[in-house]
């Protein structure tokens, strides 16, 4: 029987997309770095039991199978490999909110739920799911999983590990476990959806998530902070948590590069303050009380501050405090209007940053310059996007030429501070030889032996996240 007909039986014709224009948004890949690669059919169930019928017909004509949620990832990690007959899964359609339990803080959603949907249903039982980032519009609950994305609240929430309860997964050969458990306790064995949490779909495609919800945010203090140094704003970050009652829900770390760049390219953005600093903080506290103080607490630990704060402003209302996050959230896209960039998502130890920043910062001054430093990130959890801009006098490509280099740059000096080369957005295809270079060797070992235990065959996501074996 024909593959795509042996796909279509089950699933039905309309699930099923054949090569052509049709399959072309799928194969959109955001840094347009994996675009051009050969697919056999984009494939769209409606619900779990379809997925697992779409595995095991691809199990029975040995094509690959890779998961695609939201496709907002920046690794690759949800587009197809070279050289191997594959299927992009899209689990768009399974975007239904199966159930909200307020009195459990609990929600149970579909994989391809986008994170603003999840926001809405918690919203609308006066709950709050707590993950949030500036694709959350786009992206969907699934591969947010798949990647244990981490956001803008991490300090206070944790990533979404952190936040799942339970998990629905289609294993590689096609049958389905339901650990959809609401459960904060449950000692009975191994907790398995940890295995699939941050695997991006190379051990299991996740089809639903029971989820955590917090109580509703009924206050909210915004500031956006000027500093003459990265040490100050470490130092900024221990007061507001210790004098804040630890209600520091977001402490985003931008320097003066990426900023400028948001107010010269991103819409709606201006200078926050009536002078320029080489730093800058935009705090958020965020407390679930209707106490009415926490401006007056973050107004306190300004003024207690150490040295090294220039001036800071705290916002007055909503419409400010939006203005405030405009400049955050607007440097990823802005960036690209300042020519092409290397981005690279790494973390260190908090207390290890400043350091790290003025490290790298060497080393790839050296290696190139010119090159205009986009350091910016969450100081909370030690994630910094130390994204490089190419120096005004380089071409495009000829700095794009100069990636690996300038990359593993970075990534050795994330490594003596005992840090990560991937901090929220995943391997994907774009750093698996960073993983055989720079892991532990027994962790590697560790990892291929999951693989194969879980995927035999090799079929769920190939070239992602595990480098193949060393002989």
């Amino acid at each position: 029987m024909d593959f795509l007909e042996a796909l279509s039986r089950p699933l039905g014709a309309g699930a099923v997309i054949p090569p052509g224009d049709g399959m072309a948004p799928y194969l959109a890949e955001r840094r347009g770095l994996f675009s051009d690669r050969s697919v056999l059919a984009v494939v769209r169930p409606a619900d779990s039991a379809g997925v697992a019928d779409a595995v095991r017909v691809c199990a029975e004509h040995d094509v690959a199978v890779v998961p695609q949620g939201g496709n907002t990832g920046l690794c690759g990690g949800a587009a197809a490999t070279a050289g191997r007959d594959a299927i992009i899964l899209s689990l768009e359609r399974l975007n239904r909110i199966r159930r909200v339990d307020a009195d459990n803080f609990s929600l149970t959603a579909e994989a391809g739920c986008r994170l603003s949907a999840v926001q809405a249903a918690a919203g609308a039982v006066d709950r709050l799911f707590p993950l949030s980032y500036a694709a959350e519009h786009d992206c969907q609950i699934g591969g947010n999983l798949a990647t244990n994305a981490g956001g803008m609240n991490v300090l206070r929430y944790g990533n979404a590990r952190d936040l799942t309860l339970g998990l629905e997964v289609v294993l590689a050969d096609g049958r389905i476990w339901n650990g959809l458990r609401a459960l904060r306790k449950d000692n009975s064995g191994y907790d398995l959806k940890d295995l699939f949490i941050g695997a991006e779909g190379t051990l299991g495609i996740i089809t639903a998530a029971t989820l955590k919800l917090f109580p509703a945010i009924r206050e909210r203090a915004t500031a956006i902070v000027g500093l003459e140094s990265a040490e100050a704003a470490v130092a900024l970050f221990g007061i507001l948590r210790a004098e804040s009652g630890d209600t520091v829900t977001s402490c985003e770390l931008m320097g003066r590069q990426p900023l400028s760049f948001a107010i010269a390219y991103a819409q709606g953005c201006s200078e926050p303050l009536p002078a320029t600093y080489p730093w800058y903080l935009l705090i958020e506290l965020t407390s679930s009380a209707h106490e009415a103080t926490l401006a007056r607490r973050l107004e306190r630990a300004l003024s207690a501050a150490p040295a090294g704060i220039g001036d800071y402003r705290i916002a007055s209302d909503e419409d400010e405090a939006a203005a405030f996050w405009r400049l955050r959230n607007g440097i990823p896209g802005a960036q690209k209007g300042a020519g092409a960039s290397i981005k690279n998502d790494i973390s260190v130890p908090v207390a290890d940053m400043p350091a790290f920043i003025e490290a790298a910062g060497t080393a790839v001054r050296d290696a190139c310059p010119g090159v205009r430093i986009c350091a910016f990130g969450h100081i909370g959890d030690g994630n910094i996007h130390f994204n490089l801009t190419r120096p005004e006098a380089m071409s495009d490509s000829d700095f794009l030429a100069a990636w690996d280099p300038l990359t593993r740059q970075v990534h050795d000096v994330v490594m003596t501070y005992q840090g990560s080369f991937a901090a929220e957005h995943g391997v994907g295809q774009l750093k698996p030889g960073e993983v055989s270079r720079l892991k532990d060797p027994v962790e590697q070992a560790l990892m291929q032996r999951l693989k194969t235990v879980l995927d035999p065959h090799g079929r769920l996501n190939p070239g992602k996240v595990v480098p193949p074996p060393q002989d």
